[in-house]
Order: structure tokens, then C-alpha cells, then sequence
């Protein structure tokens, strides 16, 4: 069997895990240690992010011609893809997460595309600062509830204060 023919179905494979993605980051995994990797996937597999290592000429096959071809310049050394089509900021925050918890970590962002916009390592810190949907969709609905229920107590302090029995003046002798 050709080499040819042993790499498409890993192209293929990445191709797969790209498709319809709203942001892939890539890591330099070096460094870490069997237990750190562990933690590191569980992680992301809690914020349904695919992570796994493939060969940079296999990534640069399966990136050519999507918004991912600009992580190309990336593809030196290790390199570790971590995806997901679900949350666009959730690889950068769940890594950024990690890398602030861990002990003697030598993990090292590379850089990323996010809803179709390439950014390096810097602006991938960025990124990472972002909350989540979640965390973001319940702040809305917590400034939107704020003034209502403000309101709801003022009216409820109001019928308080007149529905309270008047003091009875004392009676003139």
C-alpha cells in the first residue's frame, strides 16, 4: 500500500473535525506530563472540545482551502489541535484555564482561528478572557431581571408603607 493511501483517511479524519468548527487552536504540547495531558483532555472534553496530536503535514493537507489554512504558518514542532464547533472562545479558555492551574507547565499556545479569523498567541489570550455562552447569556439575564425586580421591592416597600395601621392620636381629655 501506498504512503499516499495510508495518510488520506487522517486528512480525511482532521477534514472531519474541522468541518463546521467555530474555532481550532494549536498547541505546543511539549513538556507535560503524562497526568498534566490527562487533566488537559478531561478539561476540554467537558467543554466538548476535540483535542488530539497529528502530524503537521497531515493538518496542512486537511487545512488547505478552509478558513484554517492561516494556522499553516504554525505547523512547527509539536503540534496539538484542539477544536470546537459548539463554543467559538472554549479551546482558548479551557487551555488558558489550564495553563493558570497547572504546576511547571510548559504548555504553549501557537495560535488560532476563531469564527474565521486568524489570531497568534497573543491575541488567543484574548480570546481566552471571553466567558462562555452560558456565562454570558446569564449576565444578560441578570442585568435584564435587575431592574424589574429593583421595581418589585419599591412598589412592595410602598404597599407596606400604606397598608400599616396609623398610629391612633391619643385621645383629647
Amino acid at each position: 500500500m501506498a504512503k499516499v493511501e495510508l495518510k488520506q483517511p487522517v486528512v480525511a479524519e482532521i477534514a472531519e473535525v474541522i468541518n463546521g468548527a467555530q474555532s481550532a487552536v494549536l498547541v505546543d504540547y511539549r513538556g507535560l506530563t503524562v497526568e498534566q495531558d490527562t487533566e488537559l483532555r478531561k478539561r476540554l472534553r467537558k467543554a466538548d472540545v476535540t483535542y488530539k496530536v497529528y502530524k503537521n503535514t497531515m493538518m496542512n493537507f486537511a487545512f488547505k482551502g478552509t478558513e484554517f489554512e492561516a494556522l499553516a504558518p504554525y505547523l512547527n514542532g509539536p503540534s496539538a489541535l484542539a477544536v470546537s464547533k459548539t463554543d467559538a472562545t472554549a479551546p482558548a479558555r479551557e487551555i488558558a484555564e489550564f495553563m493558570k492551574t497547572a504546576k511547571n507547565l510548559k504548555i504553549e499556545i501557537k495560535g488560532g482561528v476563531v469564527e474565521g479569523k486568524a489570531f497568534d498567541a497573543a491575541g488567543i489570550e484574548e480570546i481566552s478572557k471571553i466567558p462562555g455562552r452560558e456565562a454570558l447569556i446569564s449576565r444578560l439575564l441578570g442585568s435584564m431581571q435587575s431592574p424589574i425586580a429593583n421595581l418589585a421591592r419599591v412598589l412592595n416597600q410602598i404597599a407596606e408603607k400604606d397598608s400599616a395601621p396609623a398610629e391612633e392620636a391619643p385621645a383629647a381629655e
